[in-house]
């Protein structure tokens, strides 16, 4: 009995510590957007970026951002299925023996129920047959005119009158409703200047000033809307519980250029950063550290990207997505 109610305090006390753990995270979380990814990258958003040495891991996935998925490709058509290997197709001689099968039974059963027998006599038998044969042959001339319908319209309405065209093709994304979708602008590669590396650093300190005062006017100046929306919401779930998170002493030690591209009228330049910062939660009515230590700097390694208008300058550079590393 002894060891009974020993175990079943083990397992009381394991369990209690495991609920912990599992709320601990909601508590209190420090940082800015600190788990995920975060934003659009143009046509990469959902590309990882290259790896560089500042983060020579993969960073984490966009999670949310206002940039639709990539479409998948409907193969053979929006909505069906491909046959599978080894299964042969239905031809249209099985289906008709399919159709003349289930006319029969069905025409059985119907002078069954009618008090004629299941085959009603070879005479209506007959007349059955006839009357199946006519019908079968109505259905395939209608079918074979609805071929050459859909050939002929599609070379000349949806195909440019190619000649041998078919009138159908899947080789490109749909859109919803069978509309072609519009493509994006090809990426071309962008040769940063010598001013965009320090603009890129400002923006660091400052968009993590403006979050640690809560200044959504200052976020607006930094960030794109998007990623100001993303902040406002951590930044009211903060208020919710009653915290607040107190970034200072932003210095950054290592960073280096992953991809800088252009695409339509935006540039977009993919950073990694390996900065320090003092990163505390304090309580909002009383001011005691809830997590994190004033006196201890800790390390944040973040793939940042940034968007401009094409051919602005260094100073018109926003960040419009970030990435957390392993």
């Amino acid at each position: 009995m002894s060891s009974f109610r020993n175990s079943l305090w083990r397992g009381l006390k394991i369990a209690a510590l495991a609920g912990l753990v599992a709320l601990a995270p909601g508590l209190a979380e420090a940082g800015m957007l600190s788990k995920g990814g975060f934003g659009s990258r143009g046509s990469r958003t959902f590309s990882p970026p290259p790896a560089t040495n500042t983060a020579p891991t993969q960073a984490a996935p966009i999670q949310r951002s206002v940039t639709p998925p990539p479409t998948q490709q409907q193969q053979p058509g929006f909505g069906q299925s491909a046959p599978r290997p080894g299964m042969a197709t239905p031809s249209f001689g099985r289906s008709f023996m399919g159709g003349l099968a289930g006319g029969l039974i069905g025409a059985g059963l119907f002078g069954l129920l009618t008090g004629h027998g299941f085959f009603g006599g070879m005479g209506g038998f007959a007349s059955l047959i006839g009357f199946l044969l006519q019908i079968a042959l109505l259905a395939f001339l209608a079918r074979m005119a609805y071929a050459w319908w859909l050939q002929r319209n599609g070379a000349i309405a949806g195909l440019g009158g190619r000649p041998g065209a078919a009138p159908f093709s899947f080789s490109q994304p749909f859109g919803f409703g069978g509309g072609a979708a519009s493509a994006r602008p090809r990426p071309q590669p962008l040769q940063l200047s010598p001013q965009d590396f320090p603009a890129f650093e400002r923006l660091l300190g400052a968009t993590q000033d403006a979050y640690s005062r809560e200044d959504t006017d200052a976020l607006n100046r930094f960030a794109t809307p998007e990623m100001v929306g993303y902040f406002n919401e951590e930044l009211s779930e903060r208020r919710q519980k009653g915290v607040v998170n107190r970034i200072s002493g932003v210095k950054l030690l290592q960073g280096d250029l992953s991809e800088a591209w252009s695409e339509g009228r935006d540039e977009y330049a993919t950073v990694a950063m390996r900065f320090a910062l003092v990163d505390v939660v304090e309580d909002r009515a009383t001011g005691r550290i809830v997590e994190g230590d004033p006196n201890h700097p800790t390390q944040v390694a973040q793939v940042w990207t940034f968007r401009r208008p094409a051919g602005a300058p260094p100073d018109a550079w926003k960040l419009s997505a970030l990435q957390q590393t392993a």
